[in-house]
């Protein structure tokens, strides 16, 4: 599940980043690269954790399930805080500018 949310999360920033690119200024090419970046990883260990179970890795428990998509929720919740924090401290629409030196 965690390879699956961050694979799914990946292809929507990237159509998003592809349909905006040419005057996007949300600057969401870092957020495509961090989720591909955790698609990769948990590529990565979906391999090694097949290469250690065999088959039993397509048939999970519930709640190891349950686990994994909390985990990659979380994973996918805190690319978007980064994001978020990254695009707050760029402000390039001058949001967060005028707010903070709003003259009265």
């Amino acid at each position: 599940m965690t390879l699956l949310t961050s694979v799914f999360a990946a292809i929507i920033c990237t159509v998003i980043w592809y349909k905006n690119a040419p005057n996007s200024k949300l600057n969401i090419a870092p957020l495509c690269w961090m989720f591909w970046g955790a698609s990769l990883m948990w590529f990565v260990d979906a391999i090694f954790e097949y290469a250690e179970l065999g088959a039993e890795y397509f048939a999970p428990a519930p709640m190891d399930m349950l686990n994994d998509l909390y985990l990659g929720l979380s994973v996918v919740a805190f690319a978007l805080i980064i994001w978020l924090i990254m695009l707050l401290v760029k402000d390039p629409k001058g949001v967060v500018k005028a707010a903070l030196f709003k003259v009265k």
